[in-house]
């Protein structure tokens, strides 16, 4: 069996006649044109850009910590334009509340019976902007809409559109005015990074264009919300070999004994890890996974999950943990 050669080689596997699974052909056209849009508008932050492909081709939720101006909400509607799908925006402040979110129940003059009204959460594509600058228990509003898809209001439960997904944006939590978020609140998010500010050259471009309003409304949609539905099923079903996999777990339990850490990742965090490498395949042009995969998309899965006690912020403390694992845990080999 020529598997575990095929895993000293990150980026194609090697062996004697063995064929390797066929690459997800649709995933892969949507994923990378998705890329080439958002960088188009969101210029000098090609990381990052890949990363939101990751998200969205993965079906999870993307967190984008940093300080205001750099781009988050743009990243975000270039998201909602190029999913073809409008974009349900949600203003973070400290007197939203949870009905403001989800939805509230109203009486009806006229059928003398209480009709639900859906909030902006019922959308394919919400845009949560300054999420911690909402109290704790308008925060709590996004757990039940963000893990099952699906919101409950006075005993009753609606679906959420298929697929669903939350890009919420959150200030560095030293800034005035900002809740940080609770532990189980940061598990939802599938990723989590920065965008950084652009180089010399980048932003003198973007001050003379005024932004990137002109480039946002001349992108094209690279798929629908059902052919990205198709799209996430191609990648949901990508190989993974046992060792890979075994590898991936190995890194979120190592997380959970070092001494700087207080809170390490849960298992729900291995299921993330193995679904945003799936994606990462997918962008690459791959019908499997690779340890190299895992590696690429490791920071911006684990990093935010982490309880470190350090004084960076919390995605910046929580990536160098992981950076420093991947030195430590062997990956897989013969």
């Amino acid at each position: 069996m020529t598997t575990e050669k095929a895993l000293t080689t990150e980026d194609r596997p090697q062996g004697s006649g063995v064929a390797a699974p066929p690459a997800p052909g649709r995933a892969t056209a949507i994923g990378q044109a998705l890329v080439r849009n958002l960088s188009s508008v969101v210029r000098g932050t090609e990381e990052a850009c890949r990363l939101a492909a990751t998200a969205v081709l993965a079906g999870g939720h993307l967190l984008i910590e940093d300080v205001p101006g750099v781009g988050k909400t743009m990243l975000a509607k270039a998201i909602a334009a190029s999913l073809g799908t409008s974009l349900a925006r949600i203003q973070g402040h400290p007197d939203l509340l949870p009905s403001d979110i989800t939805g509230v129940s109203v009486y009806n003059e006229t059928t003398r019976d209480w009709e639900f009204r859906p909030g902006p959460v019922f959308a394919h594509v919400v845009l949560f902007d300054e999420l911690n600058r909402t109290p704790p228990r308008s925060q709590a509003a996004l757990l039940e809409s963000m893990e099952e898809r699906q919101v409950s209001v006075d005993g009753q439960s609606w679906p959420l559109p298929e697929p669903h997904l939350v890009l919420a944006t959150q200030n560095p939590v030293e800034q005035a005015g900002t809740y940080p978020l609770v532990e189980s609140q940061m598990d939802r998010f599938l990723l989590a990074t920065r965008l950084g500010y652009p180089d010399a050259k980048t932003e003198a471009a973007i001050a003379l264009d005024r932004g990137a309003q002109q480039d946002l409304a001349l992108l094209e949609p690279v798929c629908s919300p059902r052919t990205l539905a198709e799209a996430q099923a191609e990648v949901a079903n990508l190989h993974v070999h046992e060792a890979v996999a075994d590898y991936a777990v190995a890194l979120v339990r190592a997380s959970r004994s070092l001494p700087e850490v207080r809170l390490g990742a849960s298992p729900r965090a291995t299921i993330a890890v193995l679904a945003a490498a799936r994606a990462e395949a997918a962008l690459s042009g791959r019908g499997y996974v690779t340890p190299g995969d895992v590696k690429r998309i490791a920071a911006a899965a684990l990093g935010h999950r982490l309880v470190v006690d350090a004084p960076q912020g919390l995605i910046d403390s929580g990536a160098i943990v992981v950076r420093a694992l991947l030195e430590s845990v062997p990956s897989p080999r013969p």
